[in-house]
């Protein structure tokens, strides 16, 4: 058999492990931040005097910046490298968070929210990308990936946890301060352990009106969704954004397939198995916000649960994120193809989703609610493990921020979707429910009952749509998605021949 030239091997940064937990550190750090804040709103809400209208503002002028930035920052961390990025994002972030743990009036405290987005925009993909580049062999791989699909998929639940514990036995300001000693490790771990490799930096210049269009578009589809929750679907101002926002979007794509250097190199997207990892990634995003948001307000204020017992009440299911995660798919991610293990653990979530449907007034927490937590836990832990290493398979190491960044995006559109079409199903199907029974309420305990069984009626209506939702993203990962096993990438030497990472092949 003729012997063939092979590019010698890049020998594993021994450092690597040690750079997972500083990495995952950050990760974990932005991800809690998702969640601790919700819990704290309306005690900051009574401090600073925000008006009821200027409180959605508090989640939402994050999610602006963080959605609108994603591909930017991922953009930055391919151009200026990713540990580089990585460390000014933690810096920036922290120092964003002591702007809101100090913040003295609402202006204040959205300004630090934002500026958290911003710098949170630059951190995601710098993180996920590191990971993409410094694991490179097949195991070790699907192991690293595995702790860190762990800590995006639980560390939102350990968010409601923590948010409980500092806002009951100490200050609000503490949700925001709390980021600091995170960002301060995890920022000197990195300066000391991480070596980012060198072949992998994208030097060509930043496509400005690529920037500009997709930041511009992303920003007005987030927006749209938060104006239609409180506007209605059909009000001007809400289906003039959703205009805009595909108007921006369909430029944006146009503009990058003519630039000699796109923001988005349309490679990275049209791949079926990395587009199709982001659709059904946002979609089950979609559905798991629904369950976050809708569980939430049920424990707190049906069931009468504290913040600290709401949170704690949410750990079987990070139990089974992690569990699903790091023992399933980690696991069998090296012998069974990718949509063998996302379809699946998308179904098994969609089954914890359709037990939850049936909350009532006084649903036992361990008949019905633990077990539905646990296969949600279950199911998302054991999809997202794949999801994410597969979601930069097989791009070259110049693209490898982008992807990462189109990850995150697809998360946090779909979480802003989530939030605005759940909310507006469950608050649309509880007045419904009132209107119809509105003659039931005779007294002041029975209109407090009705009260509460048509709040339950709404949020059960929407987890039936994240339910639903959930099976379709399972529908999609298993036809759209195609990568074989990861041990036959040995096989082919396409992959290094193209300089990519040799972990699936398609």
């Amino acid at each position: 058999m003729p012997k063939t030239d092979a590019l010698p091997a890049i020998q594993p940064d021994p450092r690597r492990w040690k750079a997972l937990i500083f990495i995952g550190l950050a990760q974990l750090m932005v991800v809690l931040d998702a969640t601790i804040v919700n819990i704290a709103l309306p005690s900051a809400q009574k401090d600073l005097g925000i008006t009821d209208g200027n409180r959605q503002w508090v989640i939402t002028a994050y999610a602006l910046a963080f959605g609108g930035l994603l591909l930017f920052g991922g953009r930055i961390a391919d151009l200026w490298g990713r540990k580089r990025t990585f460390v000014v994002g933690l810096t920036g972030f922290a120092l964003a968070s002591a702007l809101g743990g100090a913040a003295a009036n609402t202006a204040m405290l959205l300004g630090a929210r934002a500026l958290q987005g911003v710098f949170g925009a630059l951190l995601a993909p710098a993180a996920l990308s590191l990971l993409a580049v410094m694991f490179t062999e097949a195991k070790e791989r699907a192991k690293a990936f595995g702790i860190y699909g762990a800590i995006a998929g639980g560390g939102g639940a350990i968010g409601l946890i923590l948010g409980g514990l500092l806002t009951e036995y100490m200050n609000w300001r503490w949700t925001f301060f709390v980021n600091i000693p995170f960002a301060v490790v995890a920022a000197a771990g990195a300066v000391m352990v991480i070596r980012e490799p060198a072949q992998g930096r994208n030097r060509n210049r930043l496509d400005i009106p690529g920037v500009l269009l997709v930041t511009t578009g992303l920003v007005s589809l987030v927006y749209a969704f938060t104006r239609a929750e409180s506007d209605g679907w059909t009000s001007g101002i809400t289906l003039g954004l959703f205009v805009a926002a595909a108007v921006l979007l369909a430029a944006f794509a146009l503009v990058e397939m003519k630039v000699k250097a796109p923001l988005l190199p349309l490679r990275v997207v049209l791949d079926r198995n990395r587009g199709g990892v982001y659709l059904s990634l946002g979609l089950a995003v979609i559905g798991m916000f629904g369950l976050f948001l809708f569980l939430t307000y049920y424990l707190q204020i049906v069931l009468g649960y504290s913040p600290v017992l709401t949170g704690v009440a949410f750990l079987p299911m990070v139990a089974g994120m992690i569990t699903g995660s790091t023992q399933i798919g980690a696991r069998l991610m090296t012998r069974v193809p990718a949509r063998y293990l996302m379809a699946p653990g998308f179904l098994v979530a969609s089954v914890g989703m359709l037990i939850l449907t049936q909350i009532g007034l006084d649903t036992s927490y361990p008949a019905l609610i633990l077990p539905g937590l646990i296969l949600m836990g279950l199911g998302m832990g054991t999809a997202f493990m794949p999801a994410m290493s597969l979601a930069t398979h097989g791009v070259e190491p110049r693209d490898a921020g982008v992807a990462s960044a189109m990850v995150n995006t697809s998360q946090q559109v779909g979480g802003a979707i989530g939030t605005a079409l759940l909310n507006t199903i469950a608050a649309s199907a509880t007045a419904t429910w009132l209107a119809s029974h509105a003659a039931v309420a005779t007294s002041p305990a029975a209109a407090q009952a009705a009260q509460f069984q048509g709040m339950v009626h709404g949020f059960s209506t929407a987890i039936w749509w994240s339910f639903g939702i959930l099976v379709a993203a399972a529908a999609i990962a298993f036809v759209l998605i195609n990568a074989g096993r990861p041990d036959h990438a040995a096989a082919g030497s396409g992959a290094a021949e193209n300089n990519e990472v040799p972990v699936l092949v398609h």
